[in-house]
């Protein structure tokens, strides 16, 4: 079983710079995306401590997910100006390659690792920018394959949440906090999706409308050739044509005549989307949700892995009240915002794509081919024959983890146990010397299932203990499960074990688990804690055969779709429509630090200027408080030394004021007193380019000007001095 021995599992930062700024928009997503995971930073620039301790953060933080932030000037940060401009940069970068294979063998969590942006002056030397883009290439090629670690490039946060201003000289100068709080919260975004990748079940359908979804006009009324490809709709097919090539699965949805679809693929052979994109449609006048349904029944999926994309919000709406497991997207009623609102869309997001990923539409459409041999022949013996089964079962191999990790997040009907694993969990069991980790490919006539079976176990004589038994739909009914029980059965006879247990827990899903086990003649089952625990002697599992029946074969009926609730379901369309810029993720933020009970000031505590009620808002807003009063102590209200930093470069960027730390610690540091400050400071500027200017009036006179400028001014003095 995994472990859990640790009180809460985390996200961990360890960065090269000041990193805390991101702390309240990671919070805020985790929130949003219903990930009971805290929010926790190492000690200030220790990343390669970080990743060699033992009982470093990083290193203790099981069941969460461990971020390594590197911004490559920081390397050379603290030495000598003189010294060479790069001190291998790229030598470090290979350092850090070393650490993170380390880290990724030992590891109890993923690590998302990025190179996070240099400021202008440091990348101005195009030597030294060019051995940084080295550095930087380095740590992406070193990092691939290493398992449990995902490199990743933070250029995509210029495109998805750009920002006007990156960089902060002034924070980073007073406290090494390098980026404005604008970048930070896309940095915090970015790095929320990344994370909800890694965590969440990955979706596998899309079923998509046709009219005014897929091309803009009624193939119906407009005619097929009358319909119009226009630039939304077009980035909709890319978008499409993307999620194909990375594994997902298309299907059309709609309510048409089918030939009319069809002659609208034919006339636009510009179309980015082709037909043969497709591995299933249901194209009709019956309800959608009976549509999605038997698609689901097709595919042997569940509603709960298909996305539904329709323009009509009647549709949509019938679609969410009936099968609400289906994640349902409207698209937007102004086309030109399609684009942006699928980019925005985190369910399609994915960390990696496996070989198996990008061969799924293939896989099924050979599963096409063999339903209809399944037709020809007449009896299930006689089917099983015919598709020459070949099935493997080998010790998993390192590149075989990351599909291996998939297998268990997405398997759901052939698991015994359910269990999700990471990649880091896979191989923390390995390295405790008592697991063994097995994977099964199977293979036909008509082409390979890919590695489709996983099993784990755990030796304790005189017992073979199955942690993990599972196997992909793919293949389901045509005896592999017998196999790899067989196989495991031999497995314990050659350890001299003499048992075989295999625990099955009960989910909505699983039921023919229980089953196959409850088939196989099993000598004991008994309750256990969470369900079933099924003993086989060693001899009999081993002798388990799978003996089809002669009876004739008839088609097997869809499997029922499963409903699956979820009181606090992740609304991904809220987040594309209205959490997709950086300025509604912090006006979300600031409404929800307002939330909170109201505090009543009194009289003496409200504003009493606009320059008050501004500073008032700031530190509000910087401290997650409903309001504060311009008599309360910044430190007294949770306020620390690095808000201090940020409030600094804030009123250095809305005021053209630029403080040092000094005066946060030089007297009681109130909203009263920043507000005089930086009003003094107001008026001596004042001053002092009134003083400026009247010099440069001055020095363009000639001096018998600046004689009569003299003269009118002292007139002006003494009659004014009469008066």
């Amino acid at each position: 079983m995994p472990v859990d021995s640790q009180p809460s599992a985390a996200v961990a930062v360890s960065a090269t710079f000041t990193a805390e700024s991101l702390a309240p928009v990671l919070r805020f997503w985790m929130r949003r995306l219903r990930l009971p995971l805290t929010i926790k930073f190492a000690p200030y620039n220790q990343v390669f401590q970080q990743l060699l301790d033992p009982n470093s953060l990083l290193n203790q933080n099981r069941g969460g997910v461990n971020i390594i932030l590197v911004r490559l000037e920081d390397w050379l940060r603290f030495r000598s100006p003189d010294g060479p401009k790069t001190e291998t940069l790229e030598e470090t970068a290979r350092y850090l390659v070393s650490c993170l294979r380390a880290a990724s063998e030992s590891s109890p969590s993923p690590l998302l690792v990025a190179v996070c942006p240099s400021s202008p002056e440091f990348l101005a030397d195009a030597e030294r920018a060019a051995h940084a883009r080295q550095a930087e290439e380095l740590l992406r090629s070193g990092s691939h394959g290493l398992s449990a670690v995902c490199f990743s490039r933070t250029e995509e946060i210029e495109d998805l949440y750009p920002v006007a201003q990156i960089h902060d000289p002034h924070g980073d100068a007073l406290g090494h906090i390098p980026y404005t709080a604008p970048y930070f919260t896309a940095l915090g975004t970015w790095l929320a999706r990344k994370i909800n990748a890694l965590r969440m079940t990955p979706y596998k359908v899309a079923a998509l409308d046709c009219d005014d979804t897929l091309w803009q006009g009624i193939c119906g009324e407009d005619g097929p050739e009358g319909v119009v490809i226009d630039p939304p709709r077009r980035a909709l097919q890319e978008f499409m044509v993307a999620q194909h090539d990375a594994g997902m699965l298309l299907c059309l949805c709609s309510k048409n005549n089918e030939e009319d679809v069809l002659e609208t693929f034919r006339a636009h052979p510009e179309m980015p989307l082709r037909l043969e994109h497709f591995v299933a449609r249901r194209i009709n006048w019956a309800p959608k949700p009976v549509n999605l349904e038997a698609l689901a029944g097709e595919l042997q999926l569940g509603l709960d892995s298909f996305i539904f994309i329709d323009d009509n919000a009647r549709e949509c709406a019938e679609v969410q009240a009936s099968r609400p497991e289906v994640l349902t997207l409207p698209l937007p009623a102004e086309a030109q915002r399609i684009p942006d609102f699928l980019r925005h869309v985190w369910a399609f997001d994915r960390l990696q794509v496996t070989a198996e990923d990008k061969q799924r539409s293939e896989m099924y459409l050979q599963g096409l081919e063999r339903a209809r041999l399944g037709k020809q022949a007449k009896t299930l013996g006689e089917f099983i024959a015919a598709l020459q089964l070949q099935v493997s079962i080998q010790p998993l191999t390192p590149e075989q983890l990351p599909r291996a990790a998939q297998l268990t997040q997405r398997t759901n009907q052939m698991n015994c146990t359910t269990i999700r694993r990471t990649e880091a969990d896979i191989q923390a069991l390995l390295r405790t010397g008592r697991h063994e980790v097995y994977t099964v490919t199977v293979k036909d006539r008509f082409g390979s299932y890919g590695l489709t079976g996983l099993a784990i176990v755990e030796i304790d004589p005189p017992v073979l203990r199955v942690d993990t038994f599972l196997l992909s739909c793919r293949v389901l009914g045509r005896g592999v499960e017998h196999q790899l029980l067989s196989w495991l059965g031999k497995a314990a006879l050659e350890k001299g074990l003499a048992k075989l247990e295999v625990p099955f827990v009960p989910t909505q899903r699983n039921r023919p688990a229980l089953l196959f086990l409850e088939s196989v003649g099993a000598k004991f089952k008994r309750p256990a804690e969470h369900g079933f625990l099924f003993r086989f002697p060693a001899e009999a599992a081993a002798a388990v055969t799978y003996e089809p029946s002669s009876a004739p074969l008839r088609e097997a009926a869809p499997e029922a779709p499963v409903h699956v609730s979820s009181a606090e379901p992740v609304d991904y369309v809220y987040i594309a429509n209205h959490l997709s810029t950086v300025p509604q993720i912090e006006a979300e933020i600031r409404a929800e630090n307002r939330s909170g009970e109201d505090v009543v000031l009194t009289p003496q505590q409200q504003a009493r200027t606009t320059l008050e009620q501004e500073l008032a808002r700031l530190w509000a807003e910087l401290l997650g408080r409903p309001s504060v009063g311009i008599h309360d102590n910044f430190f007294d209200l949770g306020g620390h030394s690095l808000l201090a930093v940020q409030l600094l470069s804030r009123i250095r960027e809305a005021y053209g004021v630029e403080l040092g730390l000094d005066v946060i610690y030089s007297s009681a540091f109130t909203v009263a007193e920043l507000a005089k400050i930086i009003e003094l400071y107001q008026l001596e500027r004042e001053g002092a380019d009134r003083y400026a200017a009247l010099l440069a009036e001055i020095e363009g006179l000639s001096d018998d000007e600046v004689r009569a400028l003299l003269e009118k001014e002292t007139e002006g003095i003494e009659s004014s001095g009469r008066d």
